[in-house]
């Protein structure tokens, strides 16, 4: 057994069948190692039935599970519905700052703040605990989503954007590892697919809930309603979640990663910086781009070399993912985060400009996709609890995106239809959603199966950190290709009219100007706009297709019926059986 840099225990390179049953990072004797306490109310066990030198805990009871996890993802509800309000709000937000520019940095500035908070999220609730955790994330949450609602200038709602990213990156992560600490690896899928549900649920209601509430209230108000709640659900989750510190030395606190979230979430920032600007605000030979984007480069490998040489304990263990499951789930949620959330942010565009419809009527048309992703999440954790496997299930997930996003390609092409074929965006978004939903649950899964218990909330930080890198440079990679294209096809077709500049500038910055536009620009600037979100759909197909491509290289791992990750009977079976 050797012992890498980062501390990391890697399988020998002995032959393994098929199933790899035994977990990446298991003892000698192929049994996985526990050297952490198992959190739960419950009590402990005997010495006996230990693994190792630690006492593992009864399991909870399904009600006091359900209790636990039920106020968490009250919590989480709000996070996910934060993640994608300004889907339909930001036709009046950047026609209140005069920049449809911003609507990339308004989403990115919240993913951003979430990719570099979650992975700490592991390491600093093992030493200060659970509800630490909670108290610092509700707390961050409510405070930012209320600078969003009382901001005057643009710095300052970005800003209120990044505060609370950083409170609901770790709502998301904690629930997560509460899960882990609680509930086996079979019945895992299950409590995932609920938390899977809930979080979707928020996704799907986020463009919804923000149109409704702008068009009675204001947009302003979309993020205040918000604030109560928030305090109110991290109040209750702070009294019933009673989860023991895992780490009782504080002098850990050392060893946690601060230099490598910096460098990541530096990286990040310069990448979207350069992408945002290129070809939008400045021209792609700007020394702007020429300098943020391989800067950016920079920071990535700077990054790399901080988790694999200088981390004690890294936020993303490099190593870990040389692993073939880890490396190939987390490259897949990655991927297919970027495709739905591409499609997340513009579909709603595509509604109101094309479809003429207002901000409530574009948000309705997402709540089929929360509706798939929900479906889709808790069907395929019954499906893993009744089969213990996932491999196939993957495929015909995966699949199902594909499908998805080729019709909307196919189909977002024009006017909408109205009639009997009104129905069929909805449909493609609820297949859409059913493949999402699907991918994070298996994906996690897989991750959870091939890593012991010690890394476990180490393996789920890094899951969060790819989705959530993964939405920022989706919507990032779906506003350059937009922008990009809408300004060349506007130039194309308008340049040698009177006042073009000036018109062209208001057109791409806000929405509302193409309803007030003379009549011999109206059909060329719908046809633009076409043009634009048509290519957004190519890059949504491209990433979904690597995404499906991808995740073929997950192999199937054991997912064991019990805490202590011991073959059972029933485990036996299934493995000699596949």
């Amino acid at each position: 057994m050797s012992r890498t840099k980062s501390g990391l225990n890697v399988l020998p390179p002995t032959p393994v069948d098929e199933h790899e049953a035994q977990p990446l990072l298991a003892d000698n004797n192929g049994q996985p190692r526990d050297n952490g306490t198992i959190e739960r109310e419950a009590e402990q066990i005997s010495e006996g039935d230990a693994v190792g030198n630690v006492p593992l805990a009864k399991e909870p009871s399904t009600g006091k599970i359900l209790l636990t996890l039920g106020t968490l993802w009250c919590s989480v509800f709000f996070a996910a519905l934060d993640s994608t309000i300004v889907a339909t709000l930001a036709s009046p937000i950047s026609n209140s700052f005069n920049s449809f520019t911003l609507l990339s940095w308004l989403a990115s500035g919240y993913l951003i703040a979430n990719a570099a908070l979650q992975p700490l999220s592991g390491r600093l609730t093992d030493i200060y605990g659970r509800r630490a955790g909670l108290v610092f994330s509700n707390t961050f949450f409510a405070a930012g989503t209320l600078i969003c609602g009382l901001a005057q200038k643009e710095w300052v709602i970005i800003l209120g954007r990044v505060v609370a990213g950083c409170g609901g990156g770790g709502l998301n992560t904690i629930s997560t590892f509460v899960a882990s600490d609680l509930v086996p690896l079979r019945r895992r899928g299950l409590y995932q697919g609920l938390a899977n549900i809930v979080y979707g649920t928020g996704m799907g209601l986020g463009g919804l809930f923000g149109g409704y509430i702008h068009e009675r209230l204001g947009w302003r108000w979309a993020f205040l309603i918000q604030v109560p709640c928030i305090v109110v659900a991290g109040i209750v989750a702070f009294v019933v979640v009673k989860i023991p510190v895992k780490e009782s030395d504080k002098s850990k606190i050392k060893r946690v990663d601060f230099l490598g979230a910096l460098t990541l979430s530096a990286a990040l920032v310069l990448l979207l910086l350069g992408l945002n600007s290129g070809g939008n605000t400045v021209p792609w030979n700007h020394p702007l781009v020429l300098t943020t984007l391989p800067s950016s480069a920079v920071l990535l490998l700077l990054f790399i070399f901080v988790e694999d040489r200088v981390a004690s304990e890294p936020i993303i263990p490099v190593r870990l993912l040389l692993h073939r499951t880890v490396a190939t789930a987390c490259a897949t949620n990655w991927f297919i985060t970027m495709s739905v959330f591409a499609l997340l942010y513009y579909v709603p565009i595509y509604f109101q400009v094309v479809g003429g419809l207002s901000a409530t009527g574009a948000g309705i048309r997402l709540i089929p996709q929360a509706i798939g992703a929900a479906v889709g999440s808790l069907g395929s954790g019954l499906v893993m609890r009744g089969t213990g496997k996932y491999w196939w299930l993957n495929l015909t997930g995966q699949t199902i995106s594909i499908i998805s996003v080729t019709l909307i390609a196919a189909t977002f092409d024009g006017e909408m239809t109205h009639g009997t074929t009104a129905w069929l965006p909805f449909f493609y978004l609820l297949l859409g959603g059913l493949g999402y939903g699907a991918m994070l649950t298996i994906t996690l899964l897989a991750l959870i199966a091939a890593v012991s218990h010690e890394h476990q909330a180490v393996i789920t930080s890094a899951s969060y950190a790819f989705r959530s890198t993964g939405s920022t440079l989706g919507i990032t990679i779906a506003s350059t290709v937009f922008q990009n294209l809408l300004k060349v096809r506007l130039n194309q077709r308008f340049s040698d009219f009177d006042h073009a500049r000036e018109i062209i500038k208001r057109i791409r910055d806000s929405v509302d100007e193409v309803r007030h536009l003379p009549a011999e620009w109206r059909e060329g600037v719908m046809d633009a706009y076409v043009e634009a979100l048509r290519g957004v759909w190519v890059a949504a197909l491209g990433l979904a297709v690597l995404g499906a491509l991808v995740s073929m290289g997950m192999r199937e791992h054991v997912l064991y019926s019990n805490m202590e990750r011991k073959q059972s009977r029933a485990d036996e079976a299934e493995e000699d059986n596949p």
